[in-house]
């Protein structure tokens, strides 16, 4: 019996310590592709993903750049959507932030190496320039009960702050029950210092994260659309929904929109994952939520989003757990106990 599915690509900060060796222990027969990804790195004098990937040790000064992290979440996810049971149908594919350039290759829009190609451009763009930062902070509480109060508050005090000269801040990420904040060094502390600190590490700072998906990435967004043609995309063979909540359905995308999206819009306004992932519960009403590897973080958010809009009768944390565990729909690729429900 066929398994529908939604397939979710992670963005940055998704290959961490315990990741090391991903490719290698999961992925040892896609090694012609990963090297033919490696052929794009040599064409940039960057050190290989595959001699990244089987390091001996893992340094965060390194593996957290855009440059290091990104083409090895990329190679990571893309083989996970790959390695899909026979049985599992994807009906849809979707990703977080970074996690978009992965979609695409994985529903055809770019092929493997001209999605690598993209996210290897883009993450050495974002490291290069590196503007601005990010910090995540929740409105909702660790039952993960919605508070639209609280999330109106919070994004009315972004507002105030961006107003004050020389302060930058605006929504990055609409993130499940957490909002990424983004914006220079003074809107962000100016953040920090307005807010009291939950659940023992909020607002927390991203290492080695620029502003993304805020103006300031408008530089980033002009370079990347100079080095990377539009002839690059094509026609996706599943659908795909964006940071928006768009679907962009096979046959009836218009590749130059689609190029125009993923280098322009999706680079500097706000990414909507919570609206994403309840697109793809309504429209597609799959059988699963598959998380892409390395890392398992991203599946808090996914079931964050469901819950928030009450998918299957679901409005708190413990409804979703007493859900998932009767009948497991969201499995972490990245989790090893969870794993082998989407790979057979």
């Amino acid at each position: 019996m066929t398994r529908t599915a939604v397939v979710i690509c992670p963005g940055r900060g998704t290959y961490n310590k315990p990741e090391l060796g991903y490719l290698h222990r999961h992925h040892a027969d896609r090694m012609r592709m990963f090297q033919s990804f490696d052929v794009i790195r040599a064409e940039n004098g960057q050190q290989p993903v595959i001699a990244l990937d089987s390091a001996d040790r893992y340094a965060v000064s390194t593996y957290s750049r855009g440059d290091v992290a990104s083409p090895l979440i990329y190679a990571a996810s893309l083989a996970d959507a790959q390695a899909l049971a026979d049985d599992i149908e994807m009906v849809a594919v979707t990703g977080n932030s970074m996690g978009w350039y992965i979609a695409l290759a994985a529903a055809g829009a770019v092929s493997p190496e001209e999605g690598f190609r993209v996210v290897n451009t883009m993450g050495s763009l974002m490291q290069d320039h590196l503007i601005g930062g990010q910090l995540v902070y929740p409105f909702t509480d660790e039952s993960w009960a919605d508070n639209p109060l609280r999330k109106a508050e919070l994004l009315s005090e972004v507002e105030r702050i961006n107003q004050i000269e020389g302060h930058v801040l605006a929504l990055s990420i609409d993130l499940g029950g957490m909002l990424v904040l983004a914006g220079n060094a003074e809107g962000l502390a100016a953040f920090e210092a307005s807010q009291p600190k939950v659940q023992d590490r909020f607002p927390l700072r991203l290492a080695n994260h620029a502003a993304f998906h805020t103006a300031l990435q408008a530089p980033v967004a002009a370079e990347g659309r100079a080095q990377l043609p539009v002839e690059m995309f094509h026609q996706p063979d599943r659908p795909l929904i964006d940071g928006r909540g768009k679907i962009w359905w096979p046959g009836a995308v218009e590749t130059r929109a689609l190029w125009e999206y993923t280098l322009g819009h999706q680079v500097t306004e706000a990414y909507d994952f919570t609206c994403a992932i309840q697109t793809a519960a309504r429209e597609f009403a799959p059988d699963l939520f598959i998380v892409t590897g390395p890392g398992a973080t991203l599946s808090g958010a996914v079931a964050q989003s469901l819950v928030l809009a009450n998918w299957r009768g679901m409005s708190d944390k413990t409804a979703f757990q007493a859900q998932q565990q009767a009948h497991p729909f969201l499995i972490a690729m990245g989790r090893a106990d969870q794993r082998a429900l989407a790979t057979g």
